[in-house]
């Protein structure tokens, strides 16, 4: 099972290409490569996408095969169970593929306080036993078809998945639905559970200082809100998580009317919604869902700076964070601007900060921006810069602050924007060759508060952003007062006496 935290929600190619130059200098660790991988597709890559149903009799033969419509889009059909499940299909007949997932709308964010990690603990826990499973018998279950399964907690929602042949659907429903209702716990589970997650965060928290600080990080930017929890939890409420806490979460959240079904690959939505009925569909609401309210930030109005030292460290770096708005269901313009401001300015070895600080000035080794806005709440707007040898962290500071300034002074390359347009144009035709990347990206922005038709028009958003609207969204979150400044720095090692 991953636990994956809201930061590895971000784009991927931004991280991806970030967690790779970071990997050289000893930054992170194997962990967050492999919690990305698992994790939900980028927003880059959102398709266009139409309901399926008013399409499938007008396409040509070809395209209906690959599961896009003629022009070129997803074929999507959304459906409701009389008992309030969402249920998303997501054709594709290239191969006799399919992605199971049933997501929940409830994920670290959501736990009671002085609870931090009951999502997580759950998630690991639903791999224990029902009334007619064993515990493991569901992951040996796929495994022995041919599969793979797994689960992943963030902030906003909590997974699981089967990836298998197509014709195991029907099976996968079946033990899928069994673990929504009938989980059976021990305290011998809770036992033995309590201290993998424990274990857990030693090997990819508590022995990692980047992962240490970025924990710190979020703590310091979210004074009010659950975002600044860890999605794995605080240790020492880990330590005390109950049955009866687990129970209490499972039996709030994990029903029909808190849950989105995506199914994507090599199906008939017809024949999905005949088994989603007889497996999900006999599965009572629970008509005591409580409303999705949340703790809100207030506004900042000073910055806030930290340092963590630790001497494992590798290479200082320096972070920068502001809070910014995340995408609104029918009001993505912001969020899209935000993103494409990211790609700008830090998107890569063409960006304005590599081009500045990387090769111009060589005052640092690494640069990036990164932005996610697939989150129920206010999400961050980050830059990170490694200092070049000799350049201390103060230096790649103020070097960072006065190219930004400077990028904001001459404002968006007409030119590098279209580049970073056609790149993603490009990169939505290259994603339709993943039944999983495509279940993730439904799924991640469904339980995140926005529709199949904020998806469908993502693309769209991204392609009609101005470089003046890049320019006013860049002015209104980058404000030194909203600002939280972290150094990653290396503490001498004590001298044994």
């Amino acid at each position: 099972m991953t636990s994956v935290a809201a930061n590895a929600a971000r784009p991927m190619a931004t991280w991806r290409a970030m967690l790779c130059a970071l990997a050289m200098t000893g930054l992170v660790s194997g962990f967050w490569a492999s919690a990305l991988s698992a994790q939900a597709t980028e927003p880059t890559t959102e398709q266009a996408t139409e309901p399926a149903t008013e399409q499938a009799t007008e396409q040509a033969p070809a395209a209906a095969a690959e599961g896009v419509s003629q022009d070129g889009r997803e074929m999507v059909t959304t459906f409701t169970l009389e008992n309030g499940m969402m249920v998303v299909v997501v054709e594709d007949h290239r191969a006799p593929v399919v992605q199971h997932m049933v997501w929940y709308r409830a994920g670290s964010a959501d736990e009671p306080v002085g609870q931090s990690g009951v999502a997580h603990f759950l998630e690991h826990l639903l791999f224990k036993g029902t009334d007619t499973l064993d515990p493991g018998e569901l992951s040996a279950t796929v495994a022995r078809n041919g599969g793979r399964d797994n689960a992943f907690t963030s902030y906003d929602y909590t997974a699981y998945f089967q990836r298998v042949a197509a014709d195991r659907l029907e099976l996968m429903m079946r033990m899928e639905s069994d673990r929504m209702r009938n989980l059976r716990l021990t305290e011998g589970d809770i036992v033995t559970e309590r201290e993998v997650i424990l274990e857990e965060r030693n090997q990819r928290t508590d022995n990692d200082p980047s992962a240490l600080f970025r924990e710190q990080m979020r703590a310091a930017q979210y004074l009010n809100h659950r975002y600044g929890q860890p999605v794995i939890g605080w240790r020492h409420e880990m330590e005390t998580l109950s049955i009866e806490d687990a129970l209490s979460y499972y039996g709030t959240y994990y029903a029909p009317n808190n849950a989105i079904l995506v199914v994507s690959g090599d199906v008939d939505p017809e024949a999905v919604h005949a088994l989603a009925q007889t497996y999900y569909g006999v599965i009572p609401a629970n008509p005591e869902l409580p409303e999705r309210l949340r703790s809100q930030e207030p506004p900042q109005t000073a910055a806030r700076r930290l340092t963590f030292a630790d001497a494992r460290v590798a290479q200082p770096y320096v972070q920068r964070s502001y809070l910014a708005p995340e995408r609104d269901s029918g009001s993505q313009e912001k969020a899209a601007a935000l993103y494409l401001l990211s790609e700008l300015l830090g998107g890569g070895t063409t960006s304005y900060l590599a081009n500045a600080l990387q090769f111009e000035q060589q005052v640092a080794v690494y640069t990036a921006a990164f932005y996610s806005g697939v989150s129920l709440d206010q999400t961050t707007f980050d830059f990170i810069i490694v200092p070049a040898d000799g350049v201390s962290l103060g230096e790649a500071e103020a070097a960072l602050d006065r190219t930004v300034q400077a990028f904001l002074a001459e404002g968006v390359d007409s030119q590098q924007l279209e580049r970073i347009k056609l790149q993603l144009r490009a990169a939505e035709i290259y994603a339709r060759d993943d039944v999983d990347r495509i279940a993730n990206r439904y799924g991640r922005a469904l339980t995140s508060g926005l529709t199949v038709e904020d998806v469908q028009d993502w693309p769209r958003v991204l392609q009609s952003i101005t470089e003046d609207e890049i320019i006013a969204v860049a002015r209104e979150v980058i404000q030194p007062e909203a600002s939280v400044t972290g150094y990653l720095t290396r503490k001498p090692q004590e001298v044994a006496q």
